[in-house]
């Protein structure tokens, strides 16, 4: 309950500060003369879009300490941790990156990478992975979501994101307006309407839907990278091969919302479009073809 009262907390004052910036900078007065303004829609649309997934993507290695309750690894207090840190940072060396944070949590079988950019990440690890893999394939696991961080994918995907987010504030505030302007009598220049509220929540909803198939999309052509940067990072892609078999016979471990789409292993959306990862097969497929 601790960790979901936090998130709340967090994307409250998200929104809060993202609030007082469009207040401050005038892009919330988008209604001029009874009339829209492009520009400051625009602009509105741009502090909305890209500001909530930028500051998540500053705050996401704490926010995902938090939410999966992950405890970094300062300094080893057993073998495993030993050999935990010292994979990591051998991965790292060798893709040239600074030492990522640490870290393991209580769950099923699962890994994630998180971070700012990539000299300000967390590699965590499950404690059911590390205890169902054996440890070349959990090795895989590690070189994988070391390879997302050696990709910038966190910093891609939150580009991504930032986009379709503007469009979709842009486009549902215009198609709003446009709607609310065809329902209103031709002497009634009172501003928006209830068919401008309507419309833009209907819209933000199914322009939202629409958003997430092409972020998604993304989001499972980087694990293939993630999957191929791996193999290159242990000489072989038979390693995170064998990884992919494991989880694909195992009940993969459920990782909250915001930490999703960087773990090694998703449950499968409703349908393939909105799902974060590909099917297990095509991903070990790829690997096979050299991809």
């Amino acid at each position: 309950m601790k960790r979901i009262i936090l998130l709340i907390a967090t994307n409250l004052a998200i929104m809060v500060v993202l609030g007082l910036v469009c207040t401050l900078t005038g892009a919330n007065r988008f209604f001029a003369g009874g009339g829209l303004n492009l520009g400051k829609l625009l602009l509105f649309a741009m502090i909305m879009g890209f500001g909530g997934a930028f500051l998540s993507l500053l705050m996401s290695r704490t926010i995902a300490k938090w939410s999966t309750g992950a405890q970094v690894i300062d300094s080893p207090s057993n073998s495993t941790e030993f050999w935990l840190l010292e994979t990591v940072r051998r991965f790292a060396d060798k893709a040239g990156l600074s030492m990522p944070e640490v870290a393991i949590y209580d769950g099923e079988p699962n890994a994630f990478a998180t971070g700012a950019s990539r000299d300000s990440s967390l590699v965590a690890v499950s404690t059911g992975l590390l205890q169902t893999m054996s440890r070349e394939e959990a090795e895989a696991v590690i070189a994988h979501e070391v390879a997302h961080i050696a990709n910038g994918d966190m910093v891609t995907l939150t580009l991504i994101q930032g986009v379709v987010n503007t469009f979709v504030f842009f486009l549902a505030r215009v198609v709003g307006w446009v709607v609310d302007n065809a329902l209103r009598k031709d002497d009634d220049a009172s501003g928006p309407g209830i068919g401008y509220t309507v419309t833009v929540v209907v819209c933000d909803i199914v322009f939202g839907v629409l958003a997430s198939i092409i972020v998604m999309y993304f989001s499972r052509q980087r694990e293939f990278r993630a999957d191929a940067g791996a193999a290159r990072l242990m000489g072989t892609p038979q390693p995170m091969m064998a990884a992919l078999r494991r989880l694909g016979g195992l009940e993969a471990g459920a990782l909250p919302q915001n930490v999703a789409t960087s773990g090694i292993n998703g449950r499968p959306g409703w349908m393939e479009l909105f799902s974060s990862h590909p099917p297990i097969e095509e991903r070990i497929a790829a690997l096979g073809n050299g991809r």
